[in-house]
């Protein structure tokens, strides 16, 4: 397959990789006190150092660490922002079926960021990238809102708030350029939710409105992406809930599509579209940028089983009808472990779904 210079590339993927059971041992070995943890972070570096190998082998261009050093895809990154806090609850978030463990975040203090954990993460992994890209992957600015509680009165001031969380994650952003990172994923469900009817109305129930939340969080990742450098590349992850193979919501991309597709100072969306619960392609239609790049998820990372390699390209060429075949991309849906206990596949079953990605994407491009 032809070698691109910028991401996201023709064959990509989400970033959350399964973890393997020792990583899993090993960390309830370090909460129970059994290990250091520097023990459990030389774990990590070792086990990171073998997926990101495996990731080059198998042809990709970009390399995660597959998140290895989280527990969740957002929780761990928003609690070491200066005013946030973890705490434990008395329930997880429902998914159809399944809930996760007991854990949230709440706001109690000034946002700022004034350095995190993290940056040192992504460190280590551009280290061992070598010549590959090597992509980071954190919450968007909108999920602090969007599952935190605000436990802060000067934050009753909602602009307050919201210019606050834009500063923020400008400094974040400009951390992780400085420590090498050319390639950052904001991964948002929230617009996901916002095409939902029963998430809606959830968040009416909550005493929000959902599209002035719409205007808000696309206001808010604007001024944190805004004036970034000319060589990084900020791509939006939005699917519809993922952890153990399950999900939590259902609707096309419609009703949030013309604010993605031209609103978001974004320069690539991965979409998910492995399920009926995606909806069509008929939003693409709102891509009127020349330099926009639509990742289609058409891989499912839920399940082990293949895909029909003819069929993703029939929906590949599908998705032409709206957006040129240059500016589009081929992906997984998701992440296979959004959280640390992982989907329901083996980790063999997921190198055999990006190996799919990278033999579909070489035989549609070239």
């Amino acid at each position: 397959m032809t070698t691109q210079k910028q991401p996201p590339f023709r064959a990509d993927h989400v970033g959350s990789l399964l973890r393997p059971d020792k990583l899993k041992q090993a960390r309830r070995q370090k909460e129970a006190g059994e290990i250091p943890a520097e023990a459990l972070r030389e774990l990590e570096n070792k086990e990171i150092k073998r997926i990101v190998e495996k990731q080059k082998e198998i042809g990709l261009q970009s390399v995660t660490d597959g998140e290895f050093r989280r527990a969740y895809w957002h929780f761990d990154f928003l609690e070491n922002l200066d005013g946030v806090e973890g705490y434990e609850t008395e329930s997880g978030i429902q998914f159809k079926g399944r809930q996760t463990k007991s854990h949230s975040i709440r706001i109690v203090g000034d946002l700022d960021f004034n350095g995190h954990p993290m940056i040192d993460d992504f460190k280590f992994l551009h280290s061992v990238a070598g010549t590959h890209m090597a992509k980071m992957t954190i919450p968007s600015p909108s999920m602090l809102h969007f599952r935190g509680t605000i436990a802060y009165g000067r934050y009753k001031d909602e602009a307050l708030f919201f210019h606050d969380l834009g500063q923020a994650y400008k400094k974040a952003i400009a951390a992780f350029y400085d420590a090498g990172c050319r390639y950052l994923q904001l991964d948002d469900t929230a617009w996901a939710y916002l095409c939902s009817e029963e998430q809606k109305e959830q968040l009416k129930a909550r005493g929000l409105n959902p599209d002035h939340l719409k205007e808000l969080y696309a206001r808010t990742i604007n001024e944190a992406v805004d004036g970034r450098p000319e060589d990084l590349t900020i791509t939006m992850h939005i699917c519809r809930g993922n952890f153990r193979s399950t999900w939590i919501a259902s609707g096309g991309y419609e009703p949030v599509a013309e604010t993605l597709f031209n609103g978001l100072h974004i320069d690539g969306f991965f979409l998910e579209y492995d399920s009926d619960r995606a909806g069509g392609f008929e939003p693409l239609r709102h891509v009127q940028r020349k330099d926009l790049q639509i990742v289609l998820g058409l891989i499912t990372s839920k399940f082990g089983d293949l895909e029909n390699a003819d069929e993703i390209k029939r929906r590949i060429d599908e998705a032409t009808k709206y957006v040129p075949l240059n500016q589009l991309c081929l992906s997984p849906q998701c992440g296979f472990a959004s959280t640390e206990e992982g989907n329901l596949l083996s980790e063999d079953q997921q190198w055999e779904k990006l190996e799919h990605v990278v033999k579909i994407a070489h035989e549609v491009w070239g």
